[in-house]
């Protein structure tokens, strides 16, 4: 059994559930300063809403849109020593709407990082191993990011956040640097050169391609990239069985939250689960959303979150189709056990 040095995930990563009201706000109750903001209007048709420290709380990009980075002095107003403060806009603080947030913790504004052949902007949590980059691509395939994490990542999310219609290049460990999917589509994970430039990230950089999307020339970009964590994070991939009796994945944690998505073919949606968002509050966790679209709340695609992993409770083909790969992203609630003086292990919700 791994053991965790990390007690108590929920210091690095927190999910929100909140009631709008229409007026300016402080949303409190994340356990920390949060350093990256998703926000989703839970029983409306919004685009998803994502804001970072290092671009300025004024700023957000849709991961369900192409569009460049926008200044909303109505969302998301200022980050907070607990949470955050609102304005009211409707996809973030409508009077009489449900919303979630999923917040993560970095490091703060930001520093210059000179790893790479660029000099970029990092936020880095290397405990909880999860950056915020900001850097000008130049046009040239090649070229190294420094990501601040100390290790390789294993999960990497970029926009252009200057130009409109580009879209959102993945990469995922499973996949490796010869294929990507697109945050913004539903499509399967395509090899291309463009993205990567066929080169795996290093503990201290990322590689970037050719493309438009990621390396073109007066490009600015955007990464938020993830390390795995023992007993605080878990990135990798799983293969469905077409069966209500679904696969269970381990993890070494108790699930507070999954982020995943076919790979082996298109036309299935991304899909988020959390662990405060469910009908009954306990098992199965069948409340969903899809990062790649606006719409809202979905009760479908039952998942348990046990204490040391999640098991697959539906058959749909965006989670859990006979013989397909799936990649996802989990990050912890508490580890199954820790190693500082925890004796009472996880349980399942």
């Amino acid at each position: 059994m791994a053991y965790s040095s990390i007690v108590k995930p929920s210091v690095y990563f927190n999910t929100l559930d909140y009631n709008g009201n229409g007026s300016n706000r402080t949303i409190i109750d994340v356990g920390f300063q949060p350093d990256w903001v998703w926000i989703k209007h839970r029983n409306g048709s919004s685009n998803h809403n994502l804001f970072d420290v290092i671009r300025g709380a004024t700023k957000y990009i849709e991961s369900s849109s192409t569009a460049p980075d926008q200044t909303g002095s109505d969302r998301l107003t200022g980050f907070a020593s607990d949470g955050f403060d609102l304005g009211n806009n409707g996809g973030v603080n409508a009077s009489g709407q449900t919303y979630v947030s999923w917040n993560w913790k970095a490091n703060g504004v930001g520093s210059s990082n000179t790893d790479g052949d660029v000099t970029s902007t990092v936020s880095a949590n290397t405990t909880a191993g999860f950056s915020i980059v900001k850097w000008n691509s130049t046009g040239t395939a090649g070229i190294n990011i420094g990501h601040g994490l100390g290790q390789k990542p294993a999960m990497i999310i970029t926009k252009c956040i200057n130009i409109n219609g580009t879209s959102w290049p993945v990469y995922h460990q499973s996949l490796g640097a010869t294929k990507y999917l697109t945050f913004n589509n539903t499509n399967a994970g395509t090899t291309s050169a463009t993205r990567w430039n066929n080169s795996e990230p290093t503990t201290t950089t990322f590689q970037t391609g050719s493309s438009g999307d990621i390396g073109g020339s007066d490009r600015t970009m955007i990464a938020y990239c993830f390390a795995e964590k023992t007993g605080c994070s878990k990135i990798s991939t799983y293969v469905g069985n077409g069966n209500a009796d679904g696969s269970f994945i381990y993890t070494g944690f108790k699930p507070a939250f999954i982020l995943s998505k076919k790979s082996s073919g298109s036309g299935t949606n991304w899909t988020i689960w959390d662990n405060k968002r469910s009908s009954s509050g306990n098992n199965p966790t069948d409340k969903i959303l899809h990062p790649n679209v606006s719409n809202p709340d979905n009760t479908a695609d039952d998942t348990d979150f046990l204490s040391n992993g999640f098991k697959l409770r539906a058959t749909a083909s965006g989670m859990n189709n006979n013989g397909d790969s799936y990649i996802y992203m989990a990050f912890a609630e508490e580890p199954l056990v820790a190693n500082v003086g925890q004796s009472i292990p996880a349980t399942a919700r």
